[in-house]
């Protein structure tokens, strides 16, 4: 990629921020829209799991090879396909007839997504190629996350009391044409030195993995262990012959050799615990405000921004500490939010009165607006410039998988204890076990923050990184 002006790399950065838009504010209005959707397309709770979880599965599975893609063929001609399928399938969304297109079309929309983040992320990785001006930009990247999470809930409250759940996926139209047309025009073709071969059975097994596992968790209340242990089986078959398979290939889908990094494979978990806590979180506190208290969308939507501004707020805050000094405090402090906003809700029942439902919130905001900086700049660090496709993919593949397992895990343990019963009665008992999840997940980020961005760890990616370029030099030719 050649040399740009100051400028030309904020345009850069604004074009892959619109892109980041779009993908995160999808998931945050569709949350506010699930009791609508609820009503109007006779879901049940597994359904409406469904619609959060077909999207984040598919673009959890594909983000890795949409990855090596944009740094075989290049990432712009990759990152503008993805602007188009996506698009068309939030078209496609707003006209499905039931829930099953719905799904459906949420999977479309979601192959377009896993085309957009982790090569939006490489080409910011390459257009920004000083240290602590990546650090910034990534702050920026996160602020997105907060912004559409700030707006997500009002948008889509605004947009589902006024027009109803379909006008949300029309948001995405403009927004996703101006994309287009500014990254035809402003971004430059960017490939990487060694392109990566494709790697189909690697592909396979990744989507036999990730299909199968939330499958088993997202039906195991409604079916019996004979009709799920088949799925939970195939899950770890295929997570086996992964292990297996992946280090034999010279251009691995899943390149193993990154997680000898302890900071890498540090960020790779905290983003699975931390998503999968934004997902929970979201989807618990949807239904209960709107289903429990009986809130209107936009008022549910109000409700939420003692947790989405901090994230807002602090997103860029985290990128300034991770650039100025480096990602352990915002991890520390990100873990430590999280973790004590999930005790409130677990011993306190803090949904039961609207103080310490705003104080649990605001933690929880800021722990997440906290915490993504340090993922995306630690996954990125020491890597090799030409892999950076694949590396920003593995974060981001690790953030969708988080947040499918968050949906799928919580959701089932509020199914399996809500029954048969109203949700009004047995909600607040019923999601106890999964705010207790909840808080395990920031003690992970917690304890994962202080053990992989210490001496050792920065030992042991800068050794990782040495022997990955040394191991990479006699298989030169081996991609071209």
């Amino acid at each position: 990629m050649p040399e740009l002006t100051h400028g030309r790399r904020m345009l850069v950065l604004a074009i892959c921020c619109m892109s980041l838009l779009i993908v995160s504010l999808d998931n945050t209005v569709l949350n506010v829209a699930l009791p609508s959707l609820q009503r109007e397309l006779d879901a049940s709770t597994s359904g409406l799991q469904w619609t959060i979880d077909a999207y984040t599965l598919v673009l959890a599975s594909l983000l890795m090879l949409a990855g090596s893609t944009a740094d075989r063929i290049g990432r712009r001609r990759v990152f503008m396909a993805g602007l188009v399928v996506f698009t068309l399938g939030s078209l496609l969304c707003s006209l499905a007839p039931d829930l099953n297109w719905l799904v459906v079309f949420r999977m479309v929309q979601a192959v377009g997504g896993s085309m957009l983040n982790p090569v939006a992320m490489s080409i910011i990785t390459n257009t920004f190629t000083n240290p602590r001006e990546r650090a910034r930009a990534i702050g920026v990247w996160g602020a997105v996350v907060g912004l559409s999470m700030a707006a997500g809930p009002l948008v889509g409250g605004l947009l589902v009391d006024s027009v109803g759940w379909r006008s949300i996926f029309w948001v995405n139209l403009p927004v996703g044409l101006a994309a287009l047309l500014l990254t035809w025009r402003f971004v430059p073709e960017s490939r990487a030195l060694r392109a990566r071969r494709p790697d189909p059975v690697g592909q396979v097994l990744v989507i036999a993995l990730f299909g199968s596992l939330t499958y088993a968790i997202i039906e195991a209340p409604h079916g019996t262990w004979r009709s799920t242990a088949p799925f939970a089986a195939l899950a770890l078959i295929a997570l086996l012959a992964l292990l297996r398979y992946e280090p034999r290939r010279p251009s691995p889908l899943i390149d193993l050799r990154f997680f000898r990094s302890a900071p890498f494979s540090g960020a790779t978990v905290i983003a699975v615990s931390a998503f999968a806590a934004l997902g929970g979180f979201l989807f618990l506190s949807t239904l209960y405000l709107q289903n429990v208290r009986g809130l209107s969308a936009l008022e549910a939507g109000l409700w939420m921004l003692p947790m989405a501004v901090p994230t807002f707020l602090c997103a860029p805050l985290s990128g300034r500490l991770v650039g100025s000094r480096g990602p352990r405090l915002p991890l520390l402090f990100a873990g430590g939010a999280m973790t004590v906003s999930g005790l409130l809700f677990a011993l306190f029942e803090a949904e039961t009165s609207n103080a310490t439902l705003i104080v649990g919130y605001v933690l929880f905001g800021v722990g997440f607006g906290l915490v993504n900086a340090p993922i995306t700049n630690t996954a990125v660090s020491g890597m090799p410039t030409d892999q950076a496709g694949v590396a920003s993919a593995v974060a981001s593949t690790s953030r969708q998988l988080g947040q499918t397992l968050g949906v799928a895990v919580l959701g089932a343990v509020l199914a399996a204890g809500v029954g048969a019963s109203s949700y009004a009665d047995t909600f607040v008992t019923a999601s106890r076990p999964g705010w207790w999840i909840l808080a395990a997940c920031g003690a992970v980020v917690l304890v994962l923050g202080a053990l992989t961005t210490g001496p050792w760890a920065r030992g042991t990616a800068e050794r990782a990184a040495a022997r990955l370029t040394a191991e990479e030099r006699p298989r030169a030719g081996v991609g071209g």
